[in-house]
């Protein structure tokens, strides 16, 4: 059973999301907060599986509350829902410490996979909208290194050139599958390259590997690929 928290300040949204959740057999949610610090201290309280988080709410954000839940070290982990378009926040969400974001319109099969792959320790951005959102807000982001590929940054210097490849290609949002076809390597080999480079680089997901390998500047939007 995977328990969940709600986080949003509006009430319907609340409730939508509970009539939703609690049709599933292997959901349960355990509370509802409608503010970031209530969420903080909620998530303490009844160390959920996963905190359906809401970013832009009155007085402690989504950002902040997410910021202090990942710190307090507890075992819940972060899927932030939000209008993607209008939100210029997403990436100060995800570098927070958020394993996963979707759309508040996204059809209630996939919110419920996402819930279920973020309490297994996946990311739930699909590679096409981690592209769309990394080419959208990457402008956003602090200058990264040029030139060098991060070869001064000891985490990529302790990958081999093999798992350096697949930083890069995670980086351009690539899925197992197509990293296996670009690299004529078995899927299978792609996932243990994978939990490889994210344990060296001490990453919990693909999402921070694609934020790391943008901060050393290994890809930028709109890369060819």
């Amino acid at each position: 059973m995977t328990t969940v928290l709600i986080v949003d300040d509006q009430s319907l949204q609340r409730y939508g999301f509970r009539m939703l959740l609690e049709t599933a057999p292997d959901t349960e949610v355990v509370g509802e907060a409608a503010h970031g610090a209530e969420a903080v201290r909620m998530a303490a309280e009844l160390r959920p599986d996963v905190v359906l988080m809401d970013i832009r709410m009155p007085g402690m954000d989504g950002i902040e509350a997410t910021r202090r839940i990942i710190a307090a070290g507890g075992r819940s982990r972060i899927l932030v829902l939000t209008t993607f378009d209008l939100d210029e926040y997403a990436h100060a969400v995800l570098r927070a410490g958020a394993s996963g974001f979707l759309l508040k319109d996204a059809r209630p099969e996939e919110l419920l996979a996402g819930i279920r792959a973020v309490a297994e320790g996946d990311a739930v951005i699909a590679p096409a909208l981690t592209r769309r959102l990394l080419d959208t807000y990457a402008h956003h982001l602090p200058g990264a290194p040029q030139g060098r590929e991060g070869s001064m940054d000891p985490r990529w210097r302790a990958l081999t050139d093999r798992e350096r490849e697949i930083l890069v290609a995670i980086g351009q949002g690539w899925t197992n599958g197509e990293i296996a076809k670009h690299l004529v390597l078995s899927e299978s080999t792609v996932k243990t390259h994978v939990g490889r480079v994210l344990a060296k680089i001490g990453a919990r997901d693909r999402i921070q590997a694609v934020i790391f390998a943008y901060d050393l500047g290994l890809t930028r939007p709109n890369t060819p690929g």
